[in-house]
């Protein structure tokens, strides 16, 4: 399935388990509670301690309009959604009634961000929103120069995000005052992912980049080749990420030296989303229609699972159960230590959203408009 691309072997993938690699990185993961935004956190790890044991039942669902390809927010007792027919809403956690609703004349295929109260979102039109997070009110918006599919990351008293005007941006949360914006070689379509003091994006230039948070200055680039649409996850000590040529790497955030670097090579391999990491689990997923674990020290394959169509769904890891969607219109809960499927959850169309998972719910969108939130049944 994998090819390391310092050498010429092979590696195949079984669905049986291996054994771990003992890592000494530290499991930079979401508390307990909150979801805030695309990935749960800043670092984009997609990862929480606490299991969300299948099976889920539904406690309600919401049709936002259009395809629900953002995934959720949710924080405290509300959730915040966003459609492709430009509709933003905030809803109850209990109900799923909306608490408000606001309105864009572009569709969100970003993620909203919930940060000190704002909510972050921006739209297919280019336009940056800053909303009170209690009232859906504008607090304050800018204008791009081209669509926004990234999902804002909060750092400090700052916000990030990135446009298909081939820009990563640092705003001052509370204004919308531009610190810096950095150019790159062509669209910025994923997240920024904060990695300690450094900002990386992977962009469609085909370069994993790291940037000066505090400067905006480049300060290392690696070279991938072809396009970079997924946004990278960090574990502390190195970011991950995936391209649709179907490669994977590991990055050292300290001083940008590649750890790592394999392909793959089944048909249809192109990655698409982020990676779960959490200590020596790192899940990645493939229009391949594959979920597979990665030793993050080597990146040698672990063991992966076969769906029947596209993942573009970033995976989530909940404790000892990875969650994550595929385009047949399923949600599976595969187990992270061999990848046997544990539970499935048809929804209406395929799933592009990315399962968000706090306050003991998991919330997560279909093509067919709805968001789905999901309960332990026992």
């Amino acid at each position: 399935m994998f090819a390391g691309m310092c050498s010429s072997s092979l590696f195949r993938v079984g669905l049986a388990a291996v054994a771990f690699v003992p890592w000494a990185a530290a499991r930079a993961i979401v508390p307990d509670g909150d979801w805030p935004g695309f990935r749960g956190g800043s670092a984009m790890t997609g990862a929480r301690a606490q299991t969300l044991a299948p099976p889920l039942r539904e406690r309600w669902a919401y049709n936002v309009g259009g395809a629900a390809d953002a995934t959720a927010a949710i924080v405290g007792a509300t959730v915040y959604v966003a459609g492709m027919r430009g509709q933003v809403a905030a809803l109850d956690l209990q109900t799923g009634r909306p608490r408000w609703t606001f309105k864009s004349p572009s569709a969100f295929s970003a993620s909203p961000l919930v940060f000190r109260g704002t909510l972050y979102i921006g739209d297919e039109g280019g336009v940056f929103y800053a909303l009170n997070a209690a009232s859906g009110r504008p607090r304050w918006k800018i204008q791009t120069g081209d669509k926004i599919t990234s999902s804002a990351s909060a750092a400090g008293r700052y916000v990030l995000f990135g446009s298909w005007d081939n820009h990563l941006y640092c705003v001052d949360a509370n204004t919308g005052r531009r610190k810096w914006a950095f150019k790159t070689g062509a669209q910025v379509y994923c997240s920024p992912c904060v990695a300690g003091s450094r900002v990386a994006v992977a962009g469609c230039d085909g370069k994993v980049r790291l940037i000066d948070l505090a400067t905006g200055r480049q300060k290392s680039a690696v070279q991938v080749g072809g396009n970079l649409g997924a946004t990278p996850a960090c574990d502390g000590r190195y970011v991950y990420a995936g391209s649709l040529g179907g490669v994977y790497l590991a990055v050292r955030v300290r001083d940008g030296r590649l750890r790592w670097m394999v392909r793959e090579r089944e048909a249809g391999a192109a990655c698409i989303v982020s990676a779960a990491v959490s200590g020596s689990e790192l899940i990645e997923g493939s229009r391949s229609k594959r979920v597979f674990r990665l030793d993050p020290a080597t990146g040698r394959p672990l063991w992966t699972f076969l769906t029947k169509d596209e993942v573009n769904s970033s995976p989530t890891i909940a404790g000892a159960v990875v969650y994550v969607g595929s385009d047949e219109g399923v949600l599976y809960a595969l187990s992270v230590a061999n990848g046997r499927m544990l539970w499935k959850f048809r929804m209406g169309g395929e799933v592009k959203s990315s399962p968000a998972i706090g306050r003991g719910v998991l919330v997560i969108g279909s093509g067919d408009g709805f968001f789905y939130c999901l309960e332990p049944s026992r």
